[in-house]
């Protein structure tokens, strides 16, 4: 092989230039937070206090316990097994009765429910009334796989009959 038969040697790299760097901006001041007015915080958790209020201002007049007024729990309807919200209706109405053993009766997960939303609810109107941000829910995965579970668990233990007593 002579010197003409090979390719040309590739040229070597061009030295890194280095970009010309802008001059550093003005720091500007973080602007101020905005100052909501005490009305337009409340707004919002007052009008959810209002439509919970008034949900269960119906169901304590309309009876859940009279057919016709409310529709049947598809599930149970079509196979006869009671899902986790089966007798939630008749347990809002209880509570608007203000008989919390009736309550418990058609469905502790749902007065359980009505508790932690009623406890939130309270959280939520307290820090608007502050002016502090709104709370969330921040549970971890494993709290709400286990939430899960105890619902699963209160579906399968009323269905059975040794958990007659859980059944609406």
């Amino acid at each position: 092989m002579d010197a003409s038969s090979t390719p040309p040697a590739a040229p070597a790299p061009a030295a890194a230039v280095p970009a010309a760097v802008p001059a550093a901006a003005p720091q500007q001041a973080a602007p101020a937070p905005v100052r909501t007015s005490r009305a337009r915080r409340l707004a919002v958790p007052v009008l959810t206090l209002g439509a919970a209020v008034a949900a269960f201002t119906y169901l304590g007049v309309v009876d859940p316990n009279e057919p016709g007024h409310y529709p049947v729990c598809p599930l149970l309807r079509l196979t006869g097994i009671l899902c986790p919200g089966c007798g939630g209706l008749r347990s809002a109405h209880a509570v608007a009765q203000g008989d919390l053993i009736t309550a418990l009766g058609a469905n502790a997960a749902a007065v359980a429910g009505y508790v932690a939303f009623a406890g939130f609810l309270a959280l939520w109107l307290v820090r608007a009334v502050r002016g502090r941000p709104t709370p969330t829910i921040a549970l971890r995965p494993v709290a709400w796989w286990g939430i899960g579970a105890l619902l699963l668990a209160f579906t399968i233990v009323r269905n059975l009959p040794i958990g007659s007593a859980l059944a609406p």
